[in-house]
């Protein structure tokens, strides 16, 4: 069994978490920047198997996309276009980076490190990983 690998996407970071090999544990990995994405994913399936990719899914409160979709939706096909043997998977990520920040205030983080919006990113990630292995 791989590993499912979850992405928050942004336009300058993205933040990435993965599962452990039996696909229980929702793990925060690293915030790269969206520019060397691509590039960091091509390395990680190299050394990892990996099953799946979990995407986060920008909507707005009605249900409809968010503006942000524009730019991940060419992300998106560029990934299944890259890694075809690995299905995409989109989740509803709505309110994952409020949580992401209240988690980690609540984790009695100092704050600078509640400022780090790579951190944010990551728990994002993390936060769409587990959701999607909820609903799995």
């Amino acid at each position: 069994m791989g590993r499912i690998l979850a992405i928050d996407y942004g336009q300058k970071r993205t933040g990435i978490a993965v599962t452990d090999e039996l696909q229980i544990i929702a793990t925060g990995l690293i915030t790269v920047q969206t520019h060397g994405l691509i590039d960091f994913l091509k390395d990680y399936v190299n050394q990892n198997k990996v099953d799946c990719f979990v995407v986060g899914e920008p909507r707005q409160m009605n249900n409809t996309p968010s503006q942000s979709s524009v730019y991940i939706e060419p992300f998106v096909k560029k990934l299944g276009m890259i890694f075809p043997g690995i299905p995409v998977k989109r989740i509803d990520e709505r309110f994952t980076s409020l949580m992401a920040t209240r988690a980690i205030r609540e984790s009695g983080a100092k704050k600078k490190t509640r400022q780090d919006k790579a951190l944010v990113d990551t728990v994002s990630a993390t936060i769409i990983l587990q959701s999607y292995l909820e609903m799995k």
